[in-house]
């Protein structure tokens, strides 16, 4: 006996098995425009794809595959995409925190209450495992050089200082930050198509300081703490945002990020945006 299946029961069912996404002619799920590395222990991921699902996603009708596994990092998931976008770290734990739970925001906003175990829980060495491989940095590197748009922000400068071909692409390395604070980020260059229409904003972040290593002239943010606080012997200011031609490809850097509340300052979500069209030459 044969059985009519409408495509409501189809979809419903695909619903129901989470394999939503574009499909194509041969059935196979398609790769969406952007591959978006994001979250580490001290970045939630969630916050990060609500931030850049709106401002990028929504807002601009990008469409995006975000993923926390850095393991994805590579040439078969880069191959085909237009972007490259990376909000983390370069660390993991696979060790545990060694008994620190202060980046849990649960923990902290419950005032960090004495924790109890029974049985006890084995120690933990709290040591950091710095993820990237040769394979991933020369991945990144040729999917820039042979014409990729590259998006990093916030935090990658600590990926930088553990793969060469990772830090010529970025162009700079960490060189830390102070705790959260307010700051403002100004345009330094109003003349290019990321900063067109961008005016001074003021968010409370952290304000990443690096060690910037590309021609002065492709910088594009300043951030400046206006109080005059100051990190390290490195003042009170630092380079928050640069763009350049790399090979046949684009890479921009954003410092901002570390909250939602600044992925969604309106004047920086213009600037996301700007980067994004720029980085695919839309712009």
């Amino acid at each position: 006996m044969s059985m009519k299946i409408s495509r409501r029961q189809v979809l419903r069912g695909m619903g129901a098995l989470g394999v939503w996404g574009a499909v194509g002619r041969a059935g196979a799920a398609q790769k969406a425009t952007a591959f978006a590395l994001i979250g580490d222990r001290y970045h939630n991921s969630d916050y990060i794809r609500v931030g850049l699902g709106k401002t990028l996603g929504k807002d601009l009708g990008l469409s995006i595959d975000f993923c926390d596994e850095v393991k994805m990092l590579g040439n078969e998931q880069l191959a085909g995409r237009r972007l490259l976008i990376i909000l983390r770290d370069g660390m993991l734990w696979p060790g545990g925190y060694g008994g620190q739970e202060s980046s849990n925001a649960g923990y902290v906003a419950t005032g960090r209450p004495k924790i109890v175990s029974e049985p006890a829980v084995p120690p933990s060495d709290g040591k950091p495992l710095y993820w990237i491989t040769a394979e991933q940095g020369r991945a990144v590197k040729e999917f820039a050089a042979g014409g990729g748009g590259v998006l990093f922000m916030h935090n990658v400068t600590y990926i930088s200082p553990h793969n060469d071909d990772f830090r010529d692409v970025l162009g700079a390395v960490t060189e830390g930050h102070p705790p959260i604070r307010t700051f403002k980020v100004k345009v330094t260059n109003h003349g290019h198509p990321i900063t067109r229409g961008v005016q001074d904003f003021v968010v409370t972040d952290e304000q990443h300081y690096m060690q910037y290593q590309k021609d002065p002239k492709h910088l594009l943010l300043e951030s400046v703490n206006e109080e005059g606080k100051t990190y390290k012997e490195l003042g009170a200011s630092a380079q928050a945002g640069w763009a350049y031609d790399y090979g046949k490809g684009r890479v921009c850097y954003l410092a901002p990020g570390h909250l939602l509340t600044v992925l969604w300052n309106p004047e920086y979500e213009k600037l996301q945006r700007n980067a994004v069209r720029w980085l695919m030459r839309e712009i």
